[in-house]
């Protein structure tokens, strides 16, 4: 049996949802899983975060940490620094369509992309037919989330079909119901004067949907058999509606009552009822129904409640009454049939003892629907949740110490044509070729590697050479990028970058190959083909051509075609930033994308070729900035997630992080120690380079040191397995720099340091 008390590893939640006083379902459904969390579990923490579509208009209680505008989008990213910084551990959201800002609710992606603690979903409702944004929102919280709650196995079957989530992290957990004995309606009826009376009661929020209509047309006949009977609709109009119209809706339904003679018979109680006047309500009725008209809906409050309490029921067969009325725990009748629900209910009220009998199987299965129930079974699948979460379970720190270049992982994924682009795990997958991206960065490697035999490097210099060779496509004065295995090109033209990746290769290449022979090849073909830069539009793909240049200048000095690269294009990066520079946002553009700290770099190593001030100064401060947009709270180095990719002057998100951002960051850190003596840039160095070996967001080491490979990502809930290359050139590349960062800059501080 479960203590009363959450274990000392989990003990501090946030819960994110509607909140009373607002009058909504959900509103009440949170606050009661948050009144039973307490009550179950007084060690816990439980921050609430209340969606607020009226802001000013609640007085929340103290409950509420805080309340998040619903259509403010900075209130969801000041919420995910406030729940980020309050050492939850884990997000627990309640997640109903309409209750959300933006598109279809994405507000709450924009929260959730920039938090780092598992998360776990309630859905509220399953759409079979959801509209295209619809499908994308829910789509992104499954993949986000660690766990997912429904309250029907139909949803677990929709999930799976519709959307295609993984059964394993789906947990059905009906709806909670309060903990209140068995009664005798007689006993509450003197309360709303219904002594004498056969009540029949339907409550919650008016609305088309709820099939009110489908009663009133059953009246006639019930009453004919037994006049005293009294239909109770209890519960105020739905915001939303009344904006719309008003109570029309009301009316039109009393209207309807009096046309068929039974106005003395139906009652409507406009009213949002207390918790506990609710169930008082609740108890004095002899039966509750349900007439609702859409078969899809998986949840319905006020069935369970109903049900908790031990109502006999009448329902149409919508998804959650087939799931909780089975096997004779309540009645179904088919939708809009008026005629099914007066003979059902009428049936009901003549036989006594069937009524009672059909209340206490009602009763029996609400016993296990408790609301402590559902806060034991939640928690228990949290805690699963961190367990199987990777995030700072280790005991120890990890190793922080610099790897040694290894080749490894990087003849792995070759052949004699080049490096092959990716993996499955570490096995190579031919289905994807290569391209020149990879062996761009491959042939720079070459280069880099100190410790390499003659043979090694003389083999994978020309390999990779070749293949870089063989992209030039002379008649479009471009290089190719992607190569079928087959050998066959997939196009005669590859991307911008591409081709700027290839320049970059070439002028590292004509400076610091080994041997002569490789270093006169590439002069050359950066002769021939580094004048396409002038061509190409995008800032990296400039900032990959200026590298090139620069060390093309440094392997020939006075090399003109090189100088005005580094002159046109510095100059340009510096109009980009003034342009897009914000107080809040120095940078080249207004959207962060990948490979972001070669801007910086570029115009450090431009700067130094051409002693240009104005370049290092420009350098150093997006630098800076770049920095400290990349530091976790707890000062880690964090790569700014590709989810962050081409969102207008937006915070980065944490994930999915990528190994080329530290490798990167590296490069352009050991640029700005040369370009300013500043020590403080080995520190930044060797932060970076310690998120490959677990000085991350998940105290998960990236690089494989066994045999230098390296994974490809991390994810929220994890690592992304596979091996490609450009994951295990980052790591070879960056452990190259570390490691002739260490001769010239001794001692080098940090490099004995433990991990941040």
């Amino acid at each position: 049996m479960r203590t009363t008390a959450a274990p000392a590893r989990l003990d501090h939640i946030a819960l994110l949802g509607n909140f009373l006083p607002r009058k909504c379902g959900l509103a009440t459904f949170t606050t009661d899983t948050h009144r039973a969390l307490i009550e179950r579990f007084p060690e816990l923490t439980v921050d609430v975060y209340a969606m607020d579509d009226h802001p000013g208009r609640y007085d929340y209680p103290d409950e509420v940490t805080a309340a998040i505008p619903q259509d403010d989008r900075t209130g969801y990213l000041a919420a995910a620094r406030a729940i980020e910084a309050s050492g939850a551990q884990a997000l627990w959201v309640q997640h109903e369509y309409g209750i959300y800002g933006g598109s279809a609710g994405d507000h709450l992606l924009a929260l959730l992309d920039r938090v780092t603690m598992p998360v776990i979903v309630t859905l509220h409702t399953i759409l079979e037919k959801p509209s295209a944004d619809e499908r994308r929102v829910l789509e992104a919280l499954l993949r986000r989330a660690a766990r997912v709650i429904v309250m029907a196995e139909r949803g677990r079957e929709i999930l799976v079909r519709v959307y295609g989530a993984n059964s394993r992290t789906i947990l059905t957990i009906p709806h909670g119901v309060p903990d209140r004995a068995l009664a005798d309606p007689s006993e509450f009826k003197r309360r709303f004067g219904w002594d004498g009376r056969k009540v029949v009661l339907t409550f919650g929020l008016l609305a088309p949907n709820k099939g009110i209509e489908t009663l009133i047309e059953a009246m006639p006949a019930v009453v004919a058999a037994h006049p005293d009977t009294l239909y109770v609709v209890l519960g105020a109009t739905h915001p939303n509606l009344v904006a719309h119209e008003g109570e029309a809706y009301r009316d039109r339904l009393l209207a309807q009552a009096e046309r068929l003679g039974v106005g003395e018979n139906v009652r409507f109680i406009d009213a949002f009822v207390e918790h506990d006047e609710l169930l008082d309500y609740l108890q004095a009725a002899d039966i509750y129904a349900t007439p609702y008209s859409n078969p899809a809906q998986i949840t319905s409050g006020t069935l369970s409640y109903a049900v908790g309490v031990g109502k006999p029921v009448v329902s149409t067969p919508y998804v959650h009454a087939t799931e909780i009325l089975a096997d004779g725990h309540g009645i179904l009748v088919n939708f809009g049939d008026s005629a099914g629900f007066a003979q059902a209910i009428s049936a009901l009220l003549s036989d006594d003892a069937a009524r009672h009998a059909l209340a206490e199987r009602a009763y029996a299965r609400g016993r296990t629907m408790l609301w402590p129930c559902l806060a034991a079974r939640a928690i228990d699948g949290v805690e699963t949740m961190i367990a199987s979460q990777p995030r700072r379970l280790r005991k120890s720190a990890p190793d922080m110490t610099p790897l040694a270049p290894d080749l490894s992982a990087v003849e792995r994924m070759s052949d004699a044509t080049g490096m092959l682009q990716h993996s499955i795990y570490s096995i190579p997958d031919r289905r994807h070729g290569y391209c020149i991206d990879d062996n761009a960065r491959a042939l720079i490697l070459m280069s880099q590697m100190a410790d390499l035999s003659d043979e090694r490097r003389d083999k994978w210099t020309s390999i990779y050479a070749s293949f870089v060779q063989y992209a030039w496509n002379p008649d479009a004065r471009r290089f190719r990028n992607f190569m079928n295995f087959d050998r066959t090109w997939c196009e005669d033209t590859g991307s911008e970058d591409s081709n700027g990746r290839a320049i970059w290769a070439l002028g590292v290449t004509a400076r610091d190959a080994k041997a002569q022979k490789h270093r006169d090849w590439a002069a050359r073909l950066f002769d021939e083909t580094a004048s396409l830069a002038f061509d190409l539009g995008s800032p990296r793909a400039h900032a990959f051509a200026m590298l090139g240049a620069a060390a093309m200048l440094d392997a020939h000095p006075g090399h003109a075609l090189s100088r005005r690269i580094l002159e046109r294009f510095g100059d340009e990066l510096i109009a980009l930033c003034d342009a897009a520079r914000r107080p809040e946002w120095q940078w080249f553009e207004i959207v962060l994308a990948y490979d972001n700290a070669r801007l910086p770099e570029a115009l450090l190593r431009a700067g130094r070729a051409l002693d240009r001030r104005d370049f290092i100064a420009c350098g150093i401060d997006t630098l800076e900035w770049i920095v400290a947009r990349q530091t976790s709270p707890e000062g880690r180095f964090r790569a700014v997630g590709t989810e962050s990719f081409g969102r207008a002057y937006e915070e980065p998100l944490p994930f999915d992080q990528q190994p080329l951002e530290a490798q990167a960051t590296i490069d352009a850190c050991t640029a700005a120690l040369a370009a300013t003596g500043d020590p403080r840039w080995v520190d930044e160095a060797m932060r970076a380079y310690r998120w490959y070996l677990g000085g991350n967001d998940l105290d998960l080491p990236l690089a494989t040191a066994a045999d230098g490979g390296c994974y490809d990502g991390l994810h929220p809930n994890g690592i992304n397995q596979n091996q490609g290359a450009e994951s295990i050139l980052a790591l070879q590349l960056a452990s190259c720099a570390i490691s002739a960062l260490s001769k010239v800059a001794a001692p080098v501080a940090g490099l004995t340091r433990a991990a941040v």
